[in-house]
């Protein structure tokens, strides 16, 4: 019905407003959660109810998970020989495809294996589709159509959370049907993507080499503490609420339902604070926040705080991390065009390196002392804090950080 044909960026505005570069970016933000929200959704009762994990368990398969974001920096090789926009729907294909067979491997390493299938998936589609975000969205309107997408992925998670609440326990439904369901729902949604909108051509060759610049090294620093503090949260904040306080898939699901409705609604409102506010201010407020919030997950173990007190902060701390695309509008500001492509595939392994480590190693620290564990992520919080304060107001290309002020003017 639609011929596929290669279309500029710059002529995609002659296209009807649904076959357009930010629609595509859409249907992406919509077909990535109903898999990997199904799978975090399931993931912690399934691990506990049928395959019997402990701390130690679920930190090693969060560990072997972040293997492939670790590995994301492959992205550059594979670039030699496909564009982005091809990659993207073939890693978007392999995590729906991994996660309709979840189910059908109920032991530590059936998981190991297709945990990690689904990772590739997942992690290779945020490293380009963060790069094509950069490079398709007019640096204008950035933090507001940023936010709009963070809100489209809010409502698809939400969807498929609603679904499983209302479906879970009234239909006594089984891991294997959800997880088959979620999966290939994500693969019909990428395939019609696939047929029905063109290649577009960016304005600017991105580099196939591997890019470190010195220039960017406060964006490399806030994206490492980023990825260490955040993987604190994915592993272990779930896993205390099914743990802790015994939440079944439809409860816990219902918790993720409350946390996306607040995240459709508030997405588009931080999309705008950050493009009157900057950069600087909304790092600053997520990292200020993000610390009292750990500090608070802590209290939980250490002064005996109740499920409600945890299923607030569990909303708040999604709610924080709507501001994480201030990151993202930081770099488009400081960087070269050409260095989109490979910088993402650059940062997303940055962000990944703490990730390999330390779901394992806490893994033991929680067996222990939980509260420590979440102690830590304070800890890590305060540091991002302090790297956010070197954010300029402004940050253009030549002034990446406050420090550049400092710097004597070249003759």
């Amino acid at each position: 019905m639609f011929k596929l044909r290669e279309v500029q960026l710059d002529e995609a505005h002659t296209l009807p407003r649904w076959r357009r570069p930010e629609a595509l970016l859409y249907v992406f933000a919509a077909a990535m959660p109903i898999s990997f929200a199904t799978w975090s959704a399931l993931l912690n009762n399934f691990v506990i109810d049928v395959v019997n994990f402990d701390g130690v368990d679920i930190g090693w398969l969060q560990s072997f998970r972040e293997v492939p974001g670790f590995l994301a920096i492959g992205v550059i090789i594979v670039l030699w020989v496909m564009r982005e926009q091809v990659l993207a729907i073939l890693a978007l294909l392999l995590l729906g495809a991994a996660t309709a067979v979840t189910a059908l491997f109920p032991s530590f390493g059936g998981l190991i294996m297709v945990t990690l299938l689904s990772s590739i998936g997942f992690h290779y589609f945020q490293a380009v589709n963060q790069s094509l975000q950069l490079q398709w969205i007019d640096r204008a309107q950035a933090p507001q159509t940023l936010g709009r997408i963070v809100a489209v992925g809010s409502g698809a998670s939400l969807a498929a959370y609603a679904l499983l609440v209302l479906t879970w326990k009234a239909f006594d439904l089984s891991y294997e049907f959800v997880y088959a369901s979620a999966g290939i729902t994500t693969m019909v949604m990428v395939g019609a993507a696939a047929l029905l909108y063109p290649q577009f051509h960016t304005r600017d060759p991105q580099s196939k080499r591997f890019v470190l610049r010195r220039r960017y090294w406060l964006f490399y620093a806030i994206t490492f503490m980023a990825g260490a503090r955040r993987q604190i949260f994915v592993v272990f904040a779930a896993f205390m609420m099914v743990q802790r306080f015994g939440l079944r898939v439809d409860e816990i699901s219902a918790l993720f339902l409350i946390n996306y409705a607040v995240n459709m609604a508030a997405a588009p409102a931080m999309g705008r604070f950050v493009g009157k506010f900057g950069e600087r201010r909304a790092l600053i407020v997520e990292y200020i926040g993000l610390t009292l919030l750990f500090l608070s997950y802590g209290g939980i173990y250490w002064f005996g705080w109740g499920l409600w007190i945890a299923c607030a902060l569990y909303v708040v701390d999604h709610l924080l991390f709507s501001l994480a695309f201030a990151q993202k509008t930081y770099f488009q500001k400081i960087c070269d065009p050409a260095d989109i492509a490979p910088t993402a595939a650059v940062s997303f392994t940055i962000n990944h390196i703490a990730a390999v480590f330390l779901p394992a190693g806490l893994g033991y620290l929680w067996m222990v002392s939980p509260g420590a564990v979440f102690g830590l992520a304070a800890a890590m919080a305060l540091v991002s804090l302090g790297l956010a304060f070197l954010v300029p107001r402004h940050p253009s290309k030549g002034y990446e950080t406050v420090l550049c002020g400092l710097a004597p003017t070249p003759a």
